[in-house]
């Protein structure tokens, strides 16, 4: 009887543990939600009170979410648009996704490719070298990630590596910084020579909305993960980051690729400006559909299904 009890009791537990996440997850979208009402609010007086009567341009509005969601989505309409034609044309096009830690590069890369086909748009974020990639060619972990024909590679971080994280927290030598300056420029018209069609995108943060997005991702447990020790030393480091971004756009901001910078402590609008950037930067062409016919399927032939007590099924927990 004890048993039975018992049985019956946990259920009941891990349905009362249920309906407490779910309170918890239905007050942190709550949270959220005032937060970002709150920031828009407060940008728009911001913006209010920084323009002055001989501005001469009237500070952009914040984006309402109607808006935002409405021009998203006719982007991301478009961007599908634009994978069909690369695959069509047999472009190759590589889009490198650079700037300060929360800076938000991973968000505008998701919305980027929510709608494409990912066998033929493919995210590129790689890891710490191995011992072993650290005795190669330094392009070369990069090169083996470059698309073949009618394929995008999207670089989440990339081999500006070296110029940034590398030369600020010293994980690389002063002589191999220095020939990464001068063979960099290079690699990258061999690339646009070759026929690849490079986009560079630089994403700009201020210091007060950085320190804003660590403290949200400190407080949300979707985003704990993106928080590391080295986004605190990259707070510590603000002004040597500062030095080596402008060093390497002397460098590195070539007429066969040049840099894009993105103004970003506006999320919403920094999206939607590089997707409509992207449209303009590779010309395309909307290709009709093919015609697909949908045809009456086959009779079963006599063929018995199994019961359906033979197989496994998930719990209908909702």
């Amino acid at each position: 009887m004890a048993k039975s009890v018992q049985t019956q009791a946990a259920p009941r537990n891990g349905e009362a543990q249920r309906e407490a996440a779910e309170k918890v997850a239905k007050a942190e979208r709550k949270r959220e939600k005032k937060e970002r009402k709150a920031k828009k609010k407060a940008e728009k007086e911001a913006a209010r009170l920084q323009a002055g009567p001989s501005d001469g341009q009237k500070a952009p509005e914040p984006l309402s979410d109607k808006k935002y969601e409405k021009e998203l989505k006719r982007l991301q309409v478009e961007l599908v648009k634009l994978q069909f034609w690369v695959k069509h044309k047999g472009l190759k096009v590589v889009l490198i996704f650079e700037g300060r830690d929360a800076a938000g590069k991973g968000g505008t890369i998701k919305r980027i490719t929510e709608g494409m086909n990912p066998r033929g748009c493919r995210v590129v974020a790689l890891a710490t070298p191995s011992d072993r990639e650290k005795t190669q060619w330094y392009f070369q972990r990069y090169v083996a990630h470059l698309p073949a024909a009618g394929e995008i590679v999207i670089f989440d971080r990339s081999w500006y590596n070296r110029a940034g994280v590398e030369r600020v927290m010293g994980f690389c030598t002063d002589a191999e910084y220095a020939e990464f300056m001068r063979a960099c420029p290079e690699f990258e018209r061999m690339l646009v020579r070759s026929g690849i069609v490079l986009l560079k995108y630089w994403f700009s943060v201020s210091d007060e909305e950085q320190e804003r997005r660590f403290v949200a991702r400190l407080r949300d447990p979707m985003k704990r993960w993106k928080f590391s020790p080295m986004d605190v030393e990259s707070r510590d480091r603000w002004v040597e980051y500062s030095k080596a971004k402008d060093e390497m756009l002397v460098h590195t901001n070539i007429p066969e690729a040049p840099w894009f910078t993105v103004d970003s402590d506006d999320k919403e609008r920094a999206r939607l400006n590089c997707m409509r950037h992207i449209l303009v930067k590779v010309p395309y062409e909307e290709l009709p559909p093919d015609t697909v016919e949908l045809t009456p399927r086959k009779p079963a032939g006599g063929y018995v299904r199994p019961p359906r007590s033979e197989q496994f099924y998930v719990p209908q927990y909702y």
